[in-house]
């Protein structure tokens, strides 16, 4: 029975569009959901979206495969947007105090903790991609159907804009498994994939709308989660990336050294920037070991780190555009390795923003967009551009964040530095421990882009053999110690 029985005979001015274009009149005089049954919706999606944010930002470090760093650095950015918008439309809906912090369901909660101790890449990326992320699709477009779409059309706009990213992340997930995930790695996984099942029904779906089973078990079951999961600082690489300690090419020398030509120093600033894969796996470290703080935080703190990720993946296209294979040269983990294991989060954000800060100088990053320019090479340029406007926003993050828990601007610069200082160069001790050679990888990479330029290698550039014995990043000295 139609819900407007006198529609028949309404008609808008000269047939336009009813409603704003938001639904027919028939849709919107439906009564739809409530705004209790729409809250309770929201907020089991914003309980998703963040334990989602919670995975991948805990298996960034540890994941070995680059692919899927940058992968899991990118959804976890994507689900901390879409909690913050969930958070707003709660608080829209009648809704002090929001109750947020809430687990809104016993089966979810351990939903989520199954797929956070994934045993293996394999389940992680099944959960992931197969499991949680339809049912969250899924839930969204159930609230889509069954809220008025003109009384709740905020909610339905927060819905739409987060599947148009959800099926971005699912069409990932569709090829990413297959390339990692066989028939026999498939059915090694079928008890723990049932249990995925079994909890979402004992939940009555995600979003709590579905009827539950009658012979669904009353208490949720652990698997993997039996072992509560514990965050992993060690920094793990594919076997592309060899020789990890090596410190034989020190970046910031050459680039700053005045009589060498700008295309090279553009080639040493993709190296800079792939290296960069070094800050996700130690920024990941500050999010998932810093607690209680506002989720604006974790949104800024995220979206810093998915632009670190983004910088390495820029590098990665700069070396592929040239025809020069990266994996020739030794992209380190000393940095993340180090601060991830010998200084607290709060330290490691002081060197982070110390590091931001001496780039805002004129020989930081306009300095690198400069030397983009007169390399010759619009690419680079382009990336040097967006790089510095990325350090610039970076930068107003740790203002933002990190100053107020030190006080004031220098004694926030000056901790950074004194952080920083304390983590000594290891060069000698690793060289020692037999970790690495620290060998001179540079003239593989510049032989190959000049081949690919159709030029002869400048004998100086060719000879460049300046390593970090005893120097820091930013060209500071410090005295060779030992290990820190």
């Amino acid at each position: 029975m139609s819900n407007l029985p006198n529609s028949q005979a309404y008609q808008s001015y000269r047939n336009l569009p009813p409603l704003a274009g938001l639904s027919t009149l028939e849709a919107a005089a439906r009564p739809g959901l409530s705004v209790e049954s729409a809250v309770s919706r929201l907020k089991r999606a914003h309980f998703a979206f963040q334990q989602l944010h919670r995975i991948y930002t805990s298996h960034i470090t540890s994941e070995p495969i680059y692919e899927l760093k940058t992968a899991f650095a990118y959804h976890a950015y994507l689900c901390s947007e879409h909690v913050a918008a969930h958070r707003e439309r709660v608080g829209e809906m009648r809704e002090p105090p929001l109750g947020l912090e809430a687990i809104p369901h016993p089966a979810l909660e351990v939903f989520f903790d199954e797929i956070l101790t994934a045993p293996s890449t394999g389940h992680l990326l099944v959960g992931i991609y197969e499991k949680a992320l339809p049912a969250l699709d899924a839930a969204l477009a159930r609230h889509m159907a069954d809220t008025n779409p003109l009384t709740d059309a905020p909610s339905v706009r927060l819905c739409k804009l987060a599947r148009v990213e959800l099926a971005e992340m699912l069409e990932y997930g569709q090829k990413a498994v297959p390339c990692l995930v066989d028939e026999s790695a498939r059915a090694n996984m079928t008890a723990w994939c049932a249990n995925l099942d079994s909890l979402l029904a004992q939940a009555g779906g995600l979003d709590g709308a579905l009827p539950i089973p009658a012979d669904a078990p009353s208490d949720p079951s652990r698997m993997s989660s039996q072992t509560p999961y514990h965050y992993d600082p060690i920094p793990k690489r594919d076997d592309r990336f060899q020789d990890l300690y090596n410190q034989g090419v020190n970046a910031e020398e050459f680039l700053y050294t005045p009589e060498f030509p700008a295309n090279a120093k553009a080639l040493m600033m993709l190296y800079k920037r792939i290296r960069e894969i070094d800050v996700p796996e130690m920024m990941a470290s500050i999010i998932v070991q810093t607690s209680g703080k506002p989720w604006d935080y974790y949104r800024a703190m995220t979206r810093q780190m998915w632009d670190e990720a983004r910088h390495a993946m820029m590098g990665e296209v700069g070396f592929v555009a040239l025809g020069v294979d990266w994996t020739k040269a030794r992209i380190t983990f000393n940095w993340s390795m180090r601060l991830n294991t010998e200084c607290t989060p709060l330290e490691r954000h002081a060197v982070l923003y110390f590091i931001e800060q001496g780039l805002m100088h004129k020989t930081g990053k306009r300095y690198e967009w400069e030397v983009g320019g007169e390399s010759g090479i619009p690419l680079v340029k382009t990336l040097q551009d967006y790089d510095w406007a990325d350090e610039v926003l970076h930068a107003s993050i740790g203002r933002e964040w990190y100053i107020p828990q030190i006080g004031g601007w220098k004694e926030a610069l000056d901790y950074g530095d004194k952080c920083w200082s304390r983590i000594l160069s290891n060069w000698q001790t690793v060289k020692e421990q037999g970790l690495t050679e620290h060998a001179n990888w540079w003239p593989a990479i510049y032989q190959q882009a000049c081949e690919s330029w159709g030029i002869s290698p400048d004998p100086k550039v060719l000879a460049y053999d300046t390593t970090y014995a005893g120097k820091r990043a930013d060209l500071k000295h410090v005295g060779i110690a030992g290990s820190a």
